[in-house]
């Protein structure tokens, strides 16, 4: 029984993409629906498709082969924008390398994205 979904999706995503996988199969969600999309828009991964099985879902991802490191962070910390400074610097190996996911009021959006819009929210994912 899975209890949160986003870290097998993470966990998922990295283990295809480190075997050379061309597509990978994961379960559906609100929230993994938003990450993926960043991931693409990020260029980590390639389209992706919802698959109706008459229960939650599944998409089905195609791999790019980008992905050195795909994560989940628990438990999710809550982060001002004046503070993504530190986080960026405890999960990513360098600066400007690698992407931080944030859950803000506002949704599902990328650190830069939280920096212009000037919101903190919840530290969910992060993938360089």
């Amino acid at each position: 029984m899975r209890h949160d979904l986003l870290p097998d999706v993470m966990y998922s995503l990295n283990n295809a993409d480190k075997f050379g996988k061309h597509e990978c199969v994961v379960p559906a969600s609100s929230t993994v629906k938003s990450v993926l999309a960043i991931l693409q828009q990020e260029g980590y991964i390639g389209s992706f498709e919802f698959i109706d099985d008459q229960k939650s879902g599944k998409f089905r991802v195609e791999m790019k082969g980008k992905i050195n490191v795909a994560r989940a962070v628990r438990p999710r910390f809550a982060a001002k924008s004046s503070s993504f400074k530190k986080w960026e610097t405890r999960f990513l190996p360098a600066r400007d390398m690698g992407t931080l996911i944030f859950s803000t009021a506002s949704g599902v959006m990328t650190k830069k994205s939280a920096m212009e819009k000037g919101t903190g929210g919840k530290l969910v994912a992060y993938v360089y």
